[in-house]
């Protein structure tokens, strides 16, 4: 998808970077806002019931970052179900105006019964996108790696998919490669890795296949150095997409020489090596 642009559409919005952020689980403000700035993100989530409740982590979230830079992102995390994912998602659109994004309409759609393993709900995530569709948003759903809800969400006018590398803040990497190489070869639409990654290299691995972008979060917010560790992911992504644009070389089961056979001139010593065995 998109595999000869240098620039991102999502929606109505363009983004150069690739790499968009989450606001969560920092040590505080500070480190937050210098990861921002370390990673060039364009786009980061903001998870509202978090910032309505007050929530340690998220005071003064608001006013820590520069909305005319950066292109909020309002996340339904903590919703259980379709209906408590589509109010939370109109209150975010609120809250962008309130932050001088009037024409915000974008929600990262978080169906998530299950708190135990959190992984989003297909049943619900997919009767939120219709009904919120509808109601004009633009909609990025966060679902298992499964390549026909992929498409089935493509379908109803989602404006991503965002598939799990693997569970969220495990660090695992992408343990459903093969599932997400099938959504982005029949994607019409950007795919987006989130969740999972834990490391530059799993970044870049999602790139290198043809990922339009990734969003990480507890990787960069969770590390010893986070503002280091956000400049680092932004490295990797831009070197995976720069290997995909380029065309990687095909895996092969056997050995290639580097260097021509044709026109090898014999040394003497295999000459007379030959010479004697004859």
């Amino acid at each position: 998808m998109q595999s000869n642009q240098d620039s991102l559409k999502i929606g109505e919005k363009i983004f150069q970077s690739r790499l968009f952020l989450g606001t969560g689980k920092y040590a505080n403000l500070k480190s937050m806002k210098q990861s921002l700035l370390s990673s060039k993100s364009e786009m980061v989530t903001v998870a509202i019931r978090r910032v309505q409740s007050l929530e340690t982590s998220h005071n003064g979230l608001m006013e820590a970052i520069d909305w005319t830079k950066t292109w909020m992102l309002p996340n339904t995390a903590g919703c259980s179900n379709a209906d408590e994912a589509i109010r939370v998602a109109r209150l975010g659109r609120e809250l962008a105006k309130v932050a001088g994004q009037s024409n915000n309409n974008f929600v990262k759609l978080e169906v998530i019964p299950d708190q135990r393993y959190l992984l989003p709900d297909p049943f619900g995530t997919l009767e939120a996108a219709e009904k919120l569709i509808k109601e004009g948003f633009t909609v990025l759903p966060y679902i298992n790696a499964d390549p026909l809800l992929a498409k089935r969400l493509e379908e109803v006018g989602c404006a991503t998919v965002m598939p799990l590398g693997s569970p969220i803040g495990s660090a695992q990497g992408l343990q459903n490669e093969a599932n997400i190489a099938l959504i982005i070869e029949n994607a019409g639409i950007p795919v987006v890795v989130d969740a999972g990654l834990g490391v530059p290299s799993h970044a870049a691995h999602a790139m290198e296949m043809g990922a339009d972008a990734v969003l990480i979060n507890s990787a960069i917010a969770m590390a010893d150095n986070a503002p280091l560790m956000a400049e680092a992911m932004s490295k990797a992504v831009q070197a995976g997409r720069q290997a995909f644009l380029a065309g990687a070389l095909a895996k092969g089961s056997k050995a290639s020489a580097s260097s021509p056979n044709s026109g090898i001139i014999s040394s003497p010593i295999s000459q007379k090596t030959v010479t004697e065995s004859n």
